[in-house]
């Protein structure tokens, strides 16, 4: 369920008229009115390029023709902060990041000029600088054409700065509503006060993980690595060059965190660890031992000890299987238990990750985006790796649910000397999470620090852009932050 759900515009009486025939919803569907859904990636076709997505919509319908609607796409792009704008439609959806996609879907639902749009997570993928100049861009949209807004996100910050009224969901039951100011200033249900603690960031880590980081060798080396999608020329180097000559050291049983904005190379990073893409230049050393960069020359027991967390759920989990079948998959892949155990050892997953046993029995298409992301998560935890990739781990969880699993990294790290890889777009939760820092713009490294000098040494102006770019709990945050920027 939903941490919170924010309306702009909310009052929708004046399109909820009586259906009268059967062509009724499809008028309103997709038309007038239009959804913006939470997981991009699993909406679009990877057999099509974007643009003929983002336009077939407007083109089926005959609202305008095919000239037309490339061009309006591209002024929709452009609107929406997308890099070049002209060209980013002729990419496959594999070949844009996650937020980038995100925004593309915000293109196609905007392109019919509908009356409501419904808002699920839209900038839950996104970066913080991105963030608000998708933010701003849906308030000039919504201004601009009086479209009514429902707005569903679990980030109390982000609702803050789009919505007029709010209503707190828990458990499928409303737990509160009213406008924004009461919501936010003198929330009234202890849920929602719930919400807003979590949301403030409090640091996981102590000083005596700090010393203990210190004097931990190295788990992970990575030198010069360069990699990219595409066909590769005489020289090796492939078309699109995602990162450029990466460095950095993951030191055993710490968390080194990984950030930049979208498209900055940091879910092209974790595929490259991972072993499902083959870097075109650079080495990678785990455990002092060169790590093959083809998934072929890695065998399973190398998979089992360096583990992938997927950003998006959709992508890994059968929707043919039930969670149990799932989450016993890899324990019984990589023989983690006898089969008589299995049950049991999928209960205890399933209690690690907060959900309850009954779950087991469901299938994907059945839970919510957050349960889903937690099963992720169990299936990874199911193999007892000694590195995590954390690919935008809890972009998709509320903040209560979020706190849970950044607490429960920092224990497995503690009880099971683990070490995690911890990519994120969201600077506060790293800042809490991670010993080391390590900041990509473009493809490449620009910055790199302990967690201490983050805030409290001058930093690169890029990695401050990022700090000051986190949004604040208070209405208005976005439009003073937007005035500093001009300023």
């Amino acid at each position: 369920m939903r941490g919170a759900v924010a309306a702009s515009r909310a009052d929708v009486s004046a399109w909820a008229e009586p259906m009268c025939s059967p062509h009724r919803p499809r008028d309103l569907r997709g038309r007038r009115v239009a959804y913006v859904a939470q997981s991009a990636s699993a909406s679009f076709n990877p057999a099509l390029r974007n643009i003929d997505q983002v336009i077939e919509g407007v083109c089926v319908r005959r609202f305008m023709n095919r000239k037309m609607a490339r061009a309006k796409a591209v002024n929709m792009f452009r609107a929406l902060a997308l890099p070049s704008p002209e060209s980013i439609g002729e990419r496959y959806p594999h070949q844009v990041s996650g937020g980038q996609l995100q925004r593309l879907m915000a293109a196609m639902a905007l392109m019919f000029d509908p009356e409501v749009v419904v808002f699920d997570e839209p900038t839950t993928t996104l970066d913080v600088t991105t963030q608000i100049e998708v933010l701003q861009a849906f308030k000039r949209a919504i201004e601009a054409f009086q479209i009514s807004a429902v707005y569903v996100s679990h980030d109390l910050a982000v609702v803050a700065q789009i919505a007029d009224r709010v209503l707190v969901l828990r458990n499928g039951a409303v737990q509160e509503e009213g406008a924004l100011a009461q919501i936010i200033d003198a929330p009234a249900h202890p849920y929602t006060c719930s919400l807003i603690a979590a949301a403030e960031p409090v640091s996981r880590l102590t000083d005596r993980d700090a010393e203990q980081a210190c004097r931990q060798p190295p788990l992970l080396e990575i030198a010069d690595l360069t990699a990219g999608y595409g066909e590769r020329d005489r020289t090796g180097m492939p078309a699109v060059r995602v990162l450029d000559g990466v460095n950095l050291v993951l030191w055993r049983g710490t968390t080194l965190g990984v950030i930049g904005e979208s498209g900055s190379g940091k879910s092209t990073l974790a595929h490259v660890i991972a072993g499902l893409l083959a870097p075109a230049k650079g080495s990678i050393r785990f455990m002092g031992k060169p790590l093959a960069g083809n998934h072929a020359e890695r065998d399973r027991e190398l998979y089992r000890r360096i583990q992938l967390v997927f950003q998006n759920a959709d992508k890994v989990l059968n929707p043919s299987r039930n969670v149990g079948d799932i989450l016993a998959r890899p324990l019984k892949l990589f023989d983690r238990c006898a089969s008589n155990e299995i049950p049991a050892r999928v209960a205890r997953l399933l209690d690690i990750v907060k959900l309850p046993a009954s779950i087991a029995k469901r299938r994907p298409g059945e839970l919510s985006g957050g349960q889903k992301q937690r099963i992720n998560l169990a299936c990874v935890l199911a193999a007892e790796p000694e590195l995590i990739v954390c690919d935008e781990v809890i972009s998709v969880l509320d903040t209560v649910v979020s706190a849970a699993i950044l607490d429960l990294l920092v224990e497995l790290r503690h009880e099971l000397d683990m070490s995690y890889l911890f990519i994120s777009h969201d600077l506060s939760t790293v800042r809490t999470t991670c010993d080391d820092i390590t900041v990509l713009f473009k493809g490449q490294k620009i910055d790199t620090c302990d967690r201490g000098a983050l805030l409290n040494q001058p930093r690169h102006p890029y990695t401050e852009m990022l700090t000051d770019s986190v949004p604040e709990m208070r209405a208005n945050w976005q439009a003073d932050a937007l005035r500093r920027e001009v300023a």
